[in-house]
C-alpha cells in the first residue's frame, strides 16, 4: 500500500510518500510545498493543491492520510488552512483517491507509541522507523510523513 501523507497549510504544506510491502514501512518521498507570503490567499491555495495533484499524479497513491486540523487561537489561519484541506480533499476524489484523517494523538501514538509526545521524539522515531535519505528542514515535513505512516498503521 503506497499513501500519500499531508500536513495541510497554505505558507508550507508538509507532503510524504510512504508505503508498505510484506510488513515494512519505505519513505519514498517527502518535501514541502512553500509558498511565497507576498501572492495572495487564493494563488497559493492553487500552487498547494496543484503541486498535491501533481505528487498523486506521479506517486499514484493508494489513499490519502491527512492530519485533522487543530484550532489555534489564531481564528483566520485555522479557517484558511481549512480551506486548504478542503481543497485537497477535493481534489483527492477528483482523482479517485480516498481519504482519511488522523488526530495528532493519533499520529503520535502511532510513530511513538506516546499520545503526547513531543516533536523530538516525534523526529528521532521517525528516523528509526524509516531509511530517510535526506535531510529535512521543516516540522511540517516530517508531520506528513508521520501522517502517512500513521494511515499504513491503520490500514487494514
Amino acid at each position: 500500500m503506497r499513501v500519500i501523507g499531508i500536513d495541510p497549510g497554505y505558507g508550507r504544506c508538509g507532503v510524504a510518500i510512504v508505503e508498505k510491502n510484506a510488513g515494512k514501512e519505505r519513505w519514498i518521498y517527502s518535501d514541502c510545498i512553500e509558498t511565497l507570503a507576498k501572492d495572495g490567499f487564493v494563488e497559493r491555495l492553487a500552487q498547494v493543491v496543484a503541486e498535491c495533484e501533481l505528487l498523486i499524479k506521479t506517486h499514484r497513491p493508494d489513499a490519502l492520510a491527512m492530519e485533522r486540523l487543530f484550532f489555534n487561537s489564531n481564528q483566520k489561519t485555522a479557517m484558511q488552512v481549512a480551506e486548504v484541506r478542503g481543497a485537497i480533499l477535493h481534489a483527492a476524489v477528483s482523482l479517485s483517491i480516498p481519504s482519511f484523517e488522523y488526530t495528532p494523538a493519533q499520529i503520535k501514538s502511532a510513530t511513538t507509541g506516546y499520545g503526547k509526545a513531543d516533536k523530538k521524539q516525534m523526529t528521532t522515531m521517525l528516523h528509526m522507523l524509516l531509511a530517510i535519505d535526506k535531510s529535512i528542514r521543516h516540522d511540517d515535513e516530517y508531520d506528513a510523513i508521520a501522517v502517512g505512516l500513521t494511515h499504513l498503521a491503520h490500514a487494514r
